[in-house]
């Protein structure tokens, strides 16, 4: 009889033991990825030069067509 109830408080043990762990979902962290913005360093300079392209091609048409103006 002794050897019956030792048996069964053993075994109820090791059924809660087991059983603890499944109850609750394990508390995850999110990963975080950290990403470094990255700069162009011709971005800055890209409206300029093309301000510069503009004006020398304005510039050169207004002498080509005041040129040809002046011959006749």
């Amino acid at each position: 009889m002794k050897n019956i109830i030792v048996g069964t408080v053993l075994a109820l043990t090791a059924a809660s033991a087991a059983q603890a762990g499944a109850l609750v979902d394990p508390i995850v962290e999110p990963v975080v990825i950290v990403e470094e913005a990255t700069t162009s360093s011709s971005a800055g300079i890209l409206i300029p030069i093309l301000l510069l392209i503009l004006l020398g091609v304005a510039l050169t048409n207004g002498s080509s067509s005041s040129g040809s103006t002046m011959d006749m």
